[in-house]
């Protein structure tokens, strides 16, 4: 019941943290430089009655607060409004983009979270060891890497040197694959651009399981544990492990902003049809009302992950109680 609480208390402070984040991308993306109405115009040029009917079209000649305004209406309402430069609903777009960012995502935390949680424990088994120096150097390095160097590195090497991968693209559309063939394709694609985002959490993830993992070990109840007879790796698993992990979900839970950014250059470099792309394009062709949706749902998907996260504490570690 506690948990239940807290969950629709949460809930609560939710709807008045998605109003100010609805006001906050209003405000700044207008106040960004450029004129839609000049981008799709081009360098052609237009009569000033032609710019002035385009501009009331597209709502642009009323006030600031008057725009706000009916766009929290709009928003509230389910209507997230029009694409300047396709015409398409808002809505629409996201959701098309939205799975291939989401298959990115959660293969590649996935990875990072397997990866990295293992080398932590390997880590801190035998602090200052030549292992825990090897994993020390590796994840450091890791953390450091550009995404964007380490994306165009992959692709000059693996994809395009040796040519173990494909360079862009999220399948290929020339064998029209379908059923397990296209999963298939889709992974094999997938392998660079997730490995690229991977790297760099697996870095940090490593770092903060290793550190947490050996504060843990040096507690009463593991040496407790080890006296009993149990073996190493059920001290590891089973008590070691499972309360290290509170630390390490956090940063995971609030690494997800920049890496929604860092998905923004790996999703160009790499040619994947996602979310990233589409917050690009829409910047490049001053596309307010794409902008401010993608904008506002990143913002939403971030806010359910915390939640989320707040929700693992508790099946984590029972001593946690929510009032």
């Amino acid at each position: 019941m506690a948990l239940l609480a807290y969950l629709l208390k949460r809930l609560l402070y939710t709807l008045p943290l998605l109003l100010a984040v609805i006001v906050v991308i209003f405000l700044l993306i207008n106040a960004a430089p450029g004129d839609p109405v000049d981008f799709m115009i081009g360098e052609a040029g237009a009569d000033q009655a032609v710019i002035d009917r385009l501009r009331a079209q597209l709502g642009l000649d009323q006030p600031l607060p008057v725009r706000m305004w009916a766009y929290i209406q709009q928003v509230l309402s389910g209507n997230l409004g029009y694409s300047f430069s396709s015409g398409a609903p808002v809505l629409t777009l996201i959701l098309d983009r939205f799975p291939a960012t989401l298959l990115l995502m959660g293969t590649q935390y996935t990875l990072a979270a397997i990866v990295g949680i293992t080398l932590g424990v390997l880590a801190a088994r035998k602090p200052r060891s030549r292992t825990d120096t090897v994993i020390t150097f590796i994840s450091l390095a890791s953390f450091a890497i550009p995404v964007f160097w380490l994306g165009q590195m992959m692709i000059l090497v693996l994809a395009y040197q040796f040519n173990w991968f494909p360079i862009q693209g999220m399948a290929n559309l020339r064998r029209g694959y379908t059923g397990m063939d296209y999963a298939l394709d889709v992974a094999y694609h997938m392998v660079l651009p997730a490995a690229t985002l991977a790297l760099s959490n697996i870095g940090l993830i490593t770092r903060l399981t290793r550190s947490s993992m050996i504060g843990v070990l040096g507690q009463d109840y593991v040496k407790v544990a080890r006296a009993k007879g149990l073996g190493e790796r059920a001290v590891l698993v089973r008590h070691a492990l499972r309360n290290s992990l509170l630390p390490v979900i956090t940063v995971i839970g609030d690494t997800l902003p920049g890496l929604i950014a860092g998905a923004v250059i790996v999703e160009t470099v790499f040619g994947w049809p996602g979310l990233g792309r589409l917050t690009l394009d829409a910047i490049n062709a001053r596309d307010y009302p794409l902008l401010m949706g993608m904008f506002l749902a990143i913002s939403v998907f971030v806010i359910v992950i915390n939640l989320i996260v707040d929700l693992l504490y508790a099946v984590l570690d029972p001593r946690i109680r929510y009032q």
